[in-house]
């Protein structure tokens, strides 16, 4: 568990990064009107943050 932790914490620090944003954006920006698929349900929001946030950061693992 210590040596997957370690092999891929830029990643996780990513992953929760991301999630917090996510979660920001819904909160600030979030569509109040129920339409928009992404930043309507916190949910989703926050997974999509996520996602991008440990795809940002994985770009710079070795």
């Amino acid at each position: 568990m210590i040596h997957f932790l370690l092999k891929y914490k830029i990643t996780l620090i990513g992953l929760i990064l991301g999630g917090i944003g996510g979660f920001i954006y819904y909160k600030t920006i979030g569509c109040s009107s129920g339409t928009c698929p992404i930043t309507s349900n916190p949910y989703t929001s926050v997974v999509y943050g996520m996602v991008l946030g440990a795809l940002l950061l994985n770009s710079f693992e070795k």
